[in-house]
C-alpha cells in the first residue's frame, strides 16, 4: 500500500471561529477536539464509485489548528512560529462543489462571513472543471471545483485556459 493522505490542517489564530466559518459555509460538522485548540471538520458522506453509489471510504476531513500552539507537538508549550503566514504562496485546499450546492451560494456565504473572493468563473480545460476561489478570514486559499461534464458549454463570461 502506498503512503496515504489522511488529513490536511489549516492554521488560524481563532480555531473556534474558523470552524464555525467552515461549518456555516460548507455545512460540515464542527468536531472540537478540544474546543478552541483543534477542530476537525467532518463533511460526512462517502467517496463515490464510478457508478455513483457510495463506497466504504468516508470523505476526507479538514483540521483547523491554533497557529500560536500547533498541536500535536512533543513540547506542551509548542514552538515558533506562532503567527499566521501572511505573504507569498501557501497551500491551496480544493473543494468539490456538491451536486446540491452552487459556487454562488458558497462564495456568497464565505464573503458574508469575512472571506475575500480571489476569482470567479474560470474554466480549466486540462481537468474539465469550473473553478472559483476565496481566501478565508485567516488567509487560507480555498479553490472551488465544479464538474463541467461531457461536452461542456462554457458560459461566455468565464475565463479559460
Amino acid at each position: 500500500m502506498t503512503n496515504t493522505l489522511i488529513f490536511v490542517d489549516l492554521a488560524s489564530d481563532d480555531p473556534a471561529a474558523a470552524a464555525s466559518f467552515y461549518a456555516d459555509v460548507f455545512g460540515w460538522e464542527n468536531d472540537a477536539r478540544p474546543h478552541g485548540i483543534y477542530h476537525r471538520m467532518v463533511p460526512g458522506g462517502f467517496f463515490k464509485h464510478k457508478d455513483g453509489s457510495d463506497s466504504q471510504i468516508g470523505n476526507l476531513h479538514l483540521g483547523i489548528f491554533d497557529a500560536a500552539n500547533a498541536r500535536p507537538h512533543p513540547d506542551p508549550a509548542g514552538v515558533a512560529p506562532r503567527e499566521l503566514a501572511a505573504a507569498g504562496r501557501k497551500a491551496r485546499i480544493w473543494i468539490l462543489i456538491g451536486d446540491d450546492d452552487s459556487a454562488e451560494r458558497i462564495l456568497g456565504a464565505a464573503e458574508s462571513r469575512g472571506a475575500t473572493i480571489l476569482w470567479r468563473n474560470h474554466y480549466w480545460a486540462e481537468f474539465n472543471g469550473y473553478n472559483h476561489a476565496f481566501a478565508d478570514p485567516w488567509g487560507n486559499e480555498i479553490v472551488l471545483w465544479g464538474k463541467a461534464g461531457e461536452n461542456p458549454q462554457i458560459p461566455a463570461d468565464f475565463t479559460r485556459e
